[in-house]
């Protein structure tokens, strides 16, 4: 059982992870000038002169970065369309034929790490379908060049992509890498289950017991060092990732928040059920409520091991894709529940009154960038409920109809 000191870490990861914003600043000089000035810095982290230069003399801007940054699917795709893109099923068979051709591999890696292995299996396939993306000269590039580009274009996560620039450099000059053999995405994410640099820095992990750590040519290192990740990021094994639900009429959508978990016995006396007339197994499971697409789509109780896979990458549409996926490589069905797929988005613009409106009511106090995520769904929900509508904070084309009408009363 967890203490309420781990459940508000894992919370203020999220909210902190979720809050990062990739809005971009222009750089300061060409990229070359980057470079000469990011040396002092790579120095002081302790990078060799010799390291840096040798990796950096020579190297050229990967233009297509900046194009990149604004284009992350987690944040511009309906849920239900990225789940159904990622969770097809053609993957949902491969991933079941990449499990079976590698079981034992995977449930020693799970007995060892405790971690379920179907899980690593769905981060696999999520993150790389199942390794095939990783021969792909296209979108496996360079680490080095990219996050050495992706640090010029000066993204609002400037400190953490600077630390992954330095975290990569030290790959090369620490871990047997060079400039040529680190490879990994655009974002330079490295290997089967694409962690960052620093994650290698920080919990590279020797799978295959042959002394070394490549978690691109050895899927055996790769789900070794998740597994590990995982853990540093409180992974509970043997917990689910969450419950499917109801909601009875009347429900109060505003119980539905992050701040706190709460028992499953929480809900069930408040006529919250399992769908499919499926059992809640333990009653004191800590769970909260989730409502990916407010009143009319499926219903969630998460366990603090979905924070977990969101720590991973922080999109909620890419951790219910793993959290999904897991399942189904099980063998369990898709969701009870429909999407509400004829529902109208704001675009940026309107999304980014939504924001400003509601700092200007009072109940939003995060950036103003046009991402929507559980700061500006949380704010709307408290404008929901003064105003006396189920506050399930879902921002639709509707929301912004209405905070424009309330600003101008």
């Amino acid at each position: 059982m967890f203490n309420s000191g781990f459940r508000k870490s894992l919370l203020a990861m999220a909210y902190c992870l979720v809050s990062l914003s990739t809005a971009t600043a222009d750089p300061a000089g060409s990229f070359e000038q980057f470079l000469a000035a990011f040396e002092s810095k790579a120095l002081a982290s302790g990078i060799s002169r010799a390291t840096y230069r040798s990796a950096t003399t020579g190297l050229t801007r990967d233009n297509s970065i900046a194009g990149l940054i604004s284009g992350q699917p987690e944040f511009t795709t309906p849920i239900w369309d990225y789940l159904e893109r990622r969770v097809s099923s053609s993957r949902i068979a491969r991933g079941r034929a990449a499990f079976a051709r590698n079981k034992t591999l995977f449930e020693n890696i799970g007995q060892h790490y405790g971690v379920d292995p179907f899980v690593l299996a769905a981060i696999w396939g999520i993150e790389t379908d199942y390794g095939a993306v990783l021969g792909n000269r296209g979108l496996i590039k360079p680490v080095i060049r990219s996050l050495a580009s992706l640090a010029y274009e000066r993204r609002g996560r400037v400190a953490q992509d600077e630390a992954e620039f330095i975290a990569a450099l030290r790959l090369v000059q620490d871990f047997g890498y060079t400039s040529q053999t680190l490879v990994g995405s655009w974002a330079g994410a490295v290997g089967h289950l694409q962690v960052t640099p620093s994650v290698l820095v920080a919990n590279a992990t020797d799978g295959d017991g042959d002394g070394k750590v490549d978690p691109h040519a050895s899927l055996a290192d790769a789900l070794a060092t998740s597994a590990v990740l995982l853990n540093a990021f409180g992974y509970q094994n043997g917990l689910d990732w969450g419950y499917e639900v109801q909601l009875p009429q009347g429900f109060d959508y505003a119980i539905a928040t992050r701040n706190e978990f709460k028992p499953v016995s929480f809900f069930a006396t408040r006529g919250v059920t399992r769908v499919a007339g499926r059992q809640f197994v333990d009653l004191e499971t800590q769970v909260f409520l989730y409502l990916p697409a407010g009143k009319h789509g499926p219903k969630f109780l998460m366990t603090p091991n979905y924070l977990v896979l969101k720590a991973y990458n922080f999109s909620d549409s890419y951790a219910l894709s793993v959290a999904h996926l897991t399942d189904r490589l099980k063998g369990s069905g898709p969701f009870i529940s429909d999407w509400p797929r004829n529902t109208k988005f704001p675009n940026l613009a309107q999304r980014t009154a939504i924001q400003q409106w509601l700092k200007d009511l009072g109940y939003y106090r995060g950036e103003v960038d046009g991402r929507i995520g559980p700061i500006t769904q949380e704010a709307y929900q408290m404008f929901q409920r003064s105003i006396g509508l189920p506050a399930d904070g879902f921002v639709t084309l509707d929301a912004y109809e209405r905070l424009q009408a309330a600003v101008q009363q």
